[in-house]
């Protein structure tokens, strides 16, 4: 029964990688795999395409295309550059200049979108021509873009938090306050990197406290959406599916009327490309769904946590640094959301066999995966920036590799201090990382 077993899962991979080798899209890849699967099994097709329905009837999912809809409108109307401008009197006198704009830019925006390819395509169409204006090099522009986007992977509204909260049972709130200290370390890491290693750029004069604060009150209202979803959250007023009903709501009834009331003609087509966003994960979703059941059915989980267990004991620094070492690689092949899915069966019996907070192991799952999005030989987000930018992908890889340090650092740190990852959850929504009310009725109890 073992070696049959390990047979269809060895066929189900290589029909999967050779697929992706050669092109064909990652939902269909995993579906062949999937199909020629259970032709081995005595599962029946019915079930396994109830199962790719089950994958996306979810609740949690139905964040995902407010918040895609919240980047959409704030892009089209162009309010985003409003945002731009802030970040411009911010940081723009600092060395460096555009480059640390740009990732100002992009902790602002990626409070808004969730999405890395959102940032990306922000990003390069706002900052590309500026930066190229003022002699940086594309390739650079490119690493810088990628890398920046990733903090939307991080931070609130995270969609990839979205997903693994849904995927794996695990708190959205609890990933989204988990993430922001990442996400923070790895926009401070890439200014400090265009500081002392990137082009020096144009240098601009200070901006007065009377520009700073015109700039403020410019991007004032636009900056009310990330209060709003991460506030929301945090108090309990709204699920994350709330959160970005709510924050549509703003937009339509606040935001609009007062910066750009000759959006709402254009509206439909937000709507419409919102939508069309939303589909190309939904369907990877369902096929990564039925594939990681299959896999859990011929008992793949149970063997992978077993080797893992047998080499890290029930260490849990130990197995979370191997189970970065297996996202990595899987990450250079595979999308963040479909590896989640695939994969969870193994981390939940890894997080319960070292005893690791469920929320610690999503936050340092979704940084290496979020790492993934510039890596070779897929790097989704450095893929786009390529592109947007016109330079070839392996003279933006080169000049991507020195910020892999600033990865490898917060992947590090997120490891080895979960007290601090956690502070955050356990201090504003202790429910979220395992914390029970005391006895007494006063204050909480918390696990470890």
């Amino acid at each position: 029964m073992v070696a049959e077993n390990a047979l269809v899962l060895g066929v189900m991979t290589f029909l999967f990688l050779s697929f992706g080798y050669l092109g064909v899209p990652v939902a269909f890849s995993l579906i062949a795999g999937v199909l020629v699967g259970t032709a081995m099994t005595p599962v029946s097709y019915q079930s396994m395409i109830g199962q790719i329905f089950n994958g996306i009837d979810s609740e949690s999912l139905m964040a995902i295309p407010f918040f895609l809809l919240v980047g959409e409108i704030m892009t089209s109307a162009n309010i985003i550059i409003r945002i731009a401008d802030l970040s411009q009197a911010m940081v723009g006198h600092i060395r460096g200049g555009l480059a640390q704009v740009t990732t100002v830019f992009s902790m602002f925006f990626s409070g808004m979108s969730g999405s890395s390819s959102a940032d990306v395509a922000v990003l390069s169409r706002t900052m590309a021509k500026p930066m190229a204006a003022e002699g940086y090099r594309p390739e650079f522009v490119a690493a810088l873009i990628a890398a920046a986007s990733t903090i939307a992977a991080l931070v609130p509204p995270s969609i990839m938090a979205v997903v693994y909260g849904a995927i794996g049972n695990v708190s959205i709130a609890g990933l989204f306050l988990g993430g922001i200290v990442p996400g923070f370390m790895i926009g401070i890491g890439l200014m400090i990197y265009c500081y002392f290693f990137g082009p020096a750029g144009l240098r601009r004069p200070r901006s007065s406290l009377r520009q700073l604060s015109d700039a403020t009150r410019a991007a004032a209202l636009p900056l009310m959406i990330p209060i709003i979803l991460l506030g929301g959250i945090m108090t309990g007023w709204f699920t994350p599916t709330e959160a970005g009903v709510v924050a549509i709501a703003y937009i339509l009834l606040v935001v609009l009327p007062f910066l750009k009331p000759g959006h709402f003609r254009e509206l439909p087509d937000d709507f419409v490309a919102a939508g069309l966003v939303f589909a190309l994960p939904l369907i990877t979703i369902g096929a990564a769904s039925a594939f990681g059941w299959l896999v859990a059915y011929l008992r793949g989980p149970i063997v992978v946590a077993g080797w893992i267990v047998s080499v890290a004991g029930t260490d849990p620094g130990t197995i979370m640094l191997l189970l970065v070492l297996v996202f990595v690689i899987v990450g250079d092949f595979i999308e963040p959301i479909p590896a989640i899915i695939i994969f969870m069966p193994v981390v939940n019996q890894l997080t319960d066999a070292a005893g690791i907070n469920a929320v610690h192991m999503g936050v340092v799952l979704i940084v290496t995966l979020a790492f993934g999005l510039i890596t070779p030989p897929y790097g989704l987000a450095l893929l786009m920036a390529s592109k947007f930018i016109n330079v070839k992908f392996s003279t933006a890889l080169r000049a991507s590799v020195p910020i892999y340090v600033i990865f490898f650092a917060t992947i590090a740190f997120t490891i080895y201090f979960p007290s601090v990852i956690l502070a955050l959850p356990k201090a504003v929504f202790p429910e979220s990382v395992g914390c029970f009310k005391a006895p007494s009725g006063v204050g909480y109890i918390c696990p470890g």
